[in-house]
């Protein structure tokens, strides 16, 4: 596989200007790149989408319902709860208070149903709830403007003792969207903070750690301006976790790269008296693996194209965007910024021309333990593998939209103490829509079908009409779901009404199915490509095979330690339905990388002269160090995201970056090295290597 070299080696002292400019060239090239890409960096949060229905397919019931009720007279409503409470009751006074309230609220918007809402007291009294829907706003900043507005209404000058929450579809969206506002901001300067602090341990440099940090900036602005360009050309839909992922692994994946070209490039300048000439040579030796590394990653992503729910398939591209362009600055600009530089940006650890490296490092001895116990440790690493994996049968079940945020929002609040106040009637309704000329058949079977309390006819437009339908159990519980499953099946029979079931509760069933579906395509598809990648590069069938089972075990492993973490210690209430999908995705083609790093330069040493034992020793202890290094980088970048306070990035950030540190130290540097070792040069089967006896040329 062909290298992009900065000169060709050993140039001589008086080289050719033409080859000094070079660098200098790349690096002016890229500059242009980012003044480009700059002034649509900010465009990209305009596009994103964090609505449910923008996860949802086109074809699911609840996504037509939606564009149904664009339709209808008022468009699509925004459904708010009003709840009022009183330890001990209300009085007449705080009931009072609240149809006044009421009526200055329909005075003021333009609601679905005519006159002011209905006050309705709960059984024991101590609670009211208003619940009224507001028509004719558009786009989410009118949405979030009125839930404003009728929170500071509702809550001005209250009596004593008197509480009131403002909950519903409307408020839930608006106080999602204050925590996605912060999400950005946050991600990037925490990310960028925590990649710096581990350059400089890692380097030990005061200058070097800012060659690699600037060349992923670089990346990342380019990133995000074609990422806006693809939902322009290609309507992708880019939600706030996709931009996030790809932040996290945009600046992971690029220091990863940039730590192993640096590794490299360091070895060579004790080689070569040219920086030009040692680059060139550590591009040769190291590119093959970057591009395969790169590729798989991508190759991984590109399968979520696959999957029907569009914020899994958005996030394909999205993620495949950022692995590549960073994959491009590592090749191009960090190279050129080093070889302008010179030796002393490695200052004061500077590479000697001639120099020797290192003494026995920790990952000699490692390897050296391996040789001497290799069934042993291979028994032991697969034993431990199984037994944490057993704790995804801990797992919590499937996270309601009310439990997507860390913090509790006024919002959930207002729904929690509803479902409390009024255990035998769901207070947020299901969303039936029928042809007009069935609508009153519609409601007597929706009212018929076990589970549901009441269906009310409500407005009609364009042949449809809207019902209501409120079931007996909280809403997004199991019984609920049960629920809308029997009100489908049923209302599936009444002939000619061409009758759909939604609203939130059926959307977060609906998101739940689209991820069943997409884990039974998207999973083997990444298997069998992830492998025929890492076929094609090692020429070999077994090597792959044992690396894509040891990625695939750390992965379970990760999600067996989330079973143990995220219900009995976070107290995270549910696991978000795409969880386990996006972290297969990122820890097979994630995990896989380091793989590739050391397997390739395993067969790299094996070609030179050493046994197939002998060369997976010296790969251990070559590569060793600066994979332990970008391990830890990768995930401290995704255990970013764990620290955010929306629960599905705070699962995918944990489990991600769990299963990237078992496997830098756990399957990369035992079970891997010790499969090789027992297997020796049968690990290249079926290729040329497993058939070549060695030279015994070389030692180590």
């Amino acid at each position: 596989m062909p290298a992009v070299t900065m000169s060709p080696p050993q140039a001589p002292p008086g080289s050719p200007p033409r080859r000094r400019v070079l660098p200098w060239a790349v690096i002016a090239l890229w500059i242009v790149v980012v003044a480009v890409a700059v002034p649509f960096v900010g465009r990209l949060a305009d596009v994103q989408r964090d609505e449910n229905v923008d996860y949802l397919p086109e074809s699911a019931d609840s996504t037509q319902v939606v564009r149904v009720q664009d339709e209808l007279p008022g468009g699509e409503g925004t459904e708010l709860v009003v709840v009022y409470h009183r330890d001990g009751g209300l009085t007449e006074a705080d009931r009072a208070l609240a149809e006044e309230r009421a009526a200055g609220v329909a005075e003021e918007y333009p609601l679905i149903t005519e006159g002011a809402p209905e006050v309705i007291p709960s059984g024991d009294g101590a609670t009211a709830m208003v619940p009224f829907v507001i028509g004719a706003l558009a786009g989410d900043e009118e949405v979030s403007a009125a839930v404003t507005d009728v929170r500071e209404r509702v809550a001005a000058d209250l009596p004593a003792g008197l509480t009131v929450e403002v909950g519903g579809a409307g408020a839930l969206q608006h106080d999602a969207e204050q925590v996605f506002e912060s999400v950005d901001t946050t991600l990037m300067l925490v990310t960028v903070a925590i990649v710096a602090v581990l350059l400089i341990v890692t380097y030990r440099s005061p200058v070097l750690w800012l060659l690699p940090l600037l060349s992923v900036g670089v990346a990342a602005v380019t990133s995000l301006a074609c990422v806006y360009a693809l939902v322009q050309v290609f309507d992708l839909t880019v939600t706030t976790m996709s931009r996030s992922v790809m932040t996290v692994l945009l600046f992971g994946a690029g220091t990863d790269y940039a730590l192993l070209l640096v590794a490299r490039y360091r070895e060579e300048l004790r080689r070569h008296e040219l920086p030009s000439a040692a680059m060139a040579r550590a591009l040769r030796g190291c590119a093959p693996a970057l591009l395969a590394s790169a590729g798989t990653v991508a190759a991984g992503l590109v399968c979520l194209l696959a999957a029907d729910l569009n914020s899994s398939s958005g996030l394909g591209p999205v993620g495949a965007v950022g692995v590549l362009l960073a994959l491009a600055v590592m090749l191009t600009l960090l190279p050129a910024l080093l070889v302008v530089c010179g030796r002393r940006v490695f200052w004061p650890l500077i590479p000697a021309f001639g120099g020797e490296g290192r003494g026995r490092s920790v990952f000699a001895r490692l390897g050296t333990s391996v040789s001497r116990r290799p069934v042993a440790i291979l028994t032991g690493g697969v034993v431990l593998m199984g037994a944490l994996a057993l704790g995804t049968l801990n797992l919590p079940g499937t996270l309601r939209n009310a439990d997507s945020f860390v913090d509790t929002p006024e919002s959930v609040a207002a729904m929690d103490r509803l479902a409390d106040a009024y255990p035998d009637r769901a207070t947020q309704p299901l969303t039936v829509l029928a042809r007009t000329d069935h609508a009153a058949e519609v409601v007597a079977a929706a009212a018929a079908t076990p589970g549901v309390a009441a269906a009310e006819a409500g407005r009609a437009g364009n042949g449809w009409t809207e019902i209501d339908v409120y079931a007996t159990d909280r809403p997004e519980s199991d019984a609920e779901f049960a629920t809308i499953e029997a009100l489908r099946e049923r209302l599936d029979r009444v002939a000619g009404a061409e009758a759909l079931v939604g609203g939130a509760s059926a959307q977060q069933l609906d998101l739940a199915d689209t991820n069943a579906r997409d884990r039974t395509l998207v999973i083997p598809l990444v298997l069998v490509l992830v492998f025929l990648v890492l076929a094609a590069l090692l020429r070999a069938l077994v090597a792959p095979a044992i690396l894509l089972a040891a990625v695939a075990a750390s992965w379970g492993a990760a999600l067996g330690i989330g079973g143990l973490v995220f219900g009995p210690l976070l107290g995270l209430a549910g696991t978000d339905p795409s969880v386990v999908l996006l972290t297969f995705v990122f820890c097979v083609a994630l995990g896989v990388d380091y793989g590739i790093f050391l397997v390739h330069r395993m067969r790299e040493e094996n070609l030179a002269g050493l046994d197939t034992r002998q060369a997976a020793l010296a790969a251990l202890r070559t590569t060793g160090g600066v994979i332990a290094s970008a391990g830890v980088v990768l995930a401290a970048t995704f255990a970013v995201l764990a620290s955010l306070p929306v629960v599905n990035l705070v699962q995918i950030g944990f489990v991600v970056a769990v299963g990237v540190l078992l496997d830098t130290f756990l399957v990369r540097t035992y079970v891997v090295t010790a499969a090789a070792w027992l297997l020796g040069r049968r690990v290249w089967w079926p290729g040329a290597l497993s058939r070549r006896a060695p030279s015994n040329s070389r030692t180590r």
